[in-house]
């Protein structure tokens, strides 16, 4: 199956690149748009050297949401992980929000936690986030650690986009 490649690429609040790599666009349903990477695939932070992924994963991009989620293909210990980030938006082949830092992580072995409240009060501060994106992002993440805990939809165990990938 052939796919069209897309760029994923978030930024830093003051706009400084931050993760990025390609991906394949899998496709669309009510939950978002849907890319996928394959094992061996690779991205980089900023412009540190490359670092291939083992696992495959696959990322859904909600078309309205302040966040954006992986969802990882077993044996990964992280079965899903969500970065709270501004609405992604589409152009000209490339999908770039803001990451903000909060991570909503699902374990494999069900342990739900919030990550990098530290990071986030250090960037809140240091790159003056306007009240709107503090509200939004702590809102994100408040709903998306319910969501992820009760395995709502699209968090119920591996989407059947990941079957595209492995």
């Amino acid at each position: 199956m052939s796919h069209e490649i897309v760029n994923v690429v978030y930024r830093k609040y003051d706009g400084s690149l931050h993760w990025h790599h390609q991906a394949l666009l899998l496709g669309e349903d009510e939950h978002g748009v849907w890319t996928g990477c394959v094992a061996g695939s690779s991205g980089r932070r900023g412009h540190e050297p490359p670092v291939a992924w083992s696992h495959a994963f696959v990322m859904l991009f909600p078309r309205d949401a302040w966040w954006t989620a992986s969802f990882n293909a077993a044996p990964n210990k992280t079965e899903i992980y969500c970065d709270i980030s501004t609405v992604p938006e589409w152009r000209d082949g490339e999908v770039t929000m803001v990451d903000l830092d909060l991570d909503v992580i699902r374990m494999r072995d069900g342990r739900i936690f919030l990550d990098d409240e530290d990071e986030f009060e250090e960037h809140r501060l240091r790159y003056a986030y306007p009240p709107d994106v503090i509200a939004n992002a702590r809102a994100s993440a408040a709903r998306l650690m319910e969501a992820v805990a009760a395995d709502a939809a699209p968090f119920a165990g591996a989407p059947h986009w990941l079957s595209h990938v492995t």
